[in-house]
């Protein structure tokens, strides 16, 4: 068996079409339909590297198998927060390392950015990906909700245009 190592480095504009094909697996997975214009966006944020947003690839052989979004924001109790908001590996990749890999990175870099606290949330089912952060953070009992303020729709920030679905 030959072990592959897993290269975690942020997303440049060479990887536009993969980090597309996963942005839109996590999309599916969470059941979240996302207009093609909100990629487009969102690609351009994470390219932007005044906007606040971070995006970072996993790579394997030199292929792009898992992606991560994250940004900081301040808190009144914890100073400066990193907000893990996506992480999606590819099916056929899970389970050897490329996730975990990829949360390491951002709490890295949360360290280095001066930041106490990094945090995510997932779904309640979603057992497989627990079964990692179960590992590498601590559950703290905490269950979200989201109140709708809108209708669904997407809020272009650059075009100051609005999408719906």
């Amino acid at each position: 068996m030959i072990a592959h190592m897993t290269v975690i480095a942020p997303l440049q504009s060479a990887d536009r079409t993969r980090w597309e094909e996963l942005a839109r697996g996590y999309k599916a997975f969470y059941r979240t339909p996302t207009p093609d214009l909100a990629y487009e966006e969102t690609w351009r944020a994470l390219l932007d590297r005044s906007s606040g947003f971070h995006g970072l690839g996993a790579y394997v052989d030199g292929k792009m198998v898992g992606i991560t979004h994250y940004l900081f924001h301040p808190m009144f109790w914890y100073g400066d927060s990193c907000y893990l908001q996506d992480l999606f590996v590819a099916e056929e990749s899970r389970g050897h390392g490329a996730a975990r890999a990829l949360i390491e990175e951002v709490a890295e870099r949360t360290r280095a950015a001066g930041a106490t606290r990094l945090y995510w949330t997932t779904q309640e089912d979603n057992l497989r990906a627990r079964v990692l952060y179960d590992k590498v953070a601590r559950y703290n009992g905490f269950i979200k909700y989201d109140y709708p303020l809108l209708v669904p729709s997407v809020h272009c920030r650059r075009l100051g245009t609005e999408t719906r679905m």
